[in-house]
């Protein structure tokens, strides 16, 4: 039994600039981790010591993501080790392909039976990637998950469902998208980002992966067309009725 939690080493969006076009610049953007992969981190650091197990982390991205930098961000958050596709290639991948990818560096670390991940990513809150890797393994993928706990060769889950929460019992391995409030989230000391620069990262090649890499291409970029304002006036002892009446034939009400 191995925990495996995905993480994502990233430019944040908040130093990005966007021109005139539309287009953004992430030239003057520092790479960090995703602010919600801490959160799966931590419970997966919780759960990998009450099964007795290693806490292995994965991530795929450009070569930034083997550095010695993203190493300790990213380990000294309580990750025993890591592995890693560190190709500049990706950074033109779609989410089947990452999702793919990491699918297979799970295949790579022996007796894996658990996927934790982030809500979302820090560059784009997309929330579909743990899906996309859940459907290449063959396992059950569990969104916004408050709680695991080891039950045999299976898990038992507390997940978001509806307006309340909902506890499942899964049978052997499963992947699962953590919550943003599933964990308080410990800041990493001087002696743990030193630690974390000793522990091992390996690399994978792409090539090793055994998928199929389908490129795809930005063919054009265009601006949203801004809808024209209806500016209807409403007068008259029934004007408030009138304008109930408009907003119900819009859709808004």
């Amino acid at each position: 039994m191995t925990v495996v939690v995905a993480y994502k080493y990233a430019s944040n969006p908040q130093e990005a600039n966007v021109d005139g076009a539309g287009v953004v610049d992430w030239s003057r953007a520092k790479a960090g981790i995703s602010e919600y992969d801490p959160v799966a981190i931590q419970l997966g650091r919780e759960v990998a010591d009450a099964a007795g197990s290693e806490l292995v982390g994965i991530s795929v991205g450009g070569a930034a993501v083997a550095s010695s930098l993203a190493k300790k961000a990213a380990l000294s958050r309580g990750l025993d080790r890591a592995v890693v596709v560190a190709d500049d290639a990706t950074a033109e991948w779609n989410f089947t392909t990452v999702g793919k990818a990491l699918a297979g560096l799970v295949k790579t670390v022996e007796g894996a039976n658990l996927l934790l991940a982030g809500d979302s990513s820090i560059d784009e809150a997309a929330r579909i990637v743990p899906a996309v890797v859940a459907a290449a393994l063959g396992w059950p993928c569990f969104q916004e998950v408050t709680a695991v706990v080891a039950d045999g060769a299976g898990w038992v889950i507390t997940h978001a469902y509806g307006s309340g929460t909902r506890t499942v019992k899964v049978d052997g391995p499963a992947v699962v998208a953590v919550a943003t409030d599933a964990q308080a989230v410990k800041v990493p000391g001087m002696k743990d980002i030193l630690a974390a620069g000793k522990k091992p990262l390996a690399e994978v090649a792409v090539a090793d992966l055994g998928i199929e890499v389908v490129p795809a291409s930005v063919t054009g970029r265009a601006k949203p067309v801004a809808m024209a304002r209806k500016q209807q006036k409403f007068t008259g002892e029934d004007a408030a009725a009138q304008l109930v009446a408009a907003l119900r034939d819009s859709g808004v009400l």
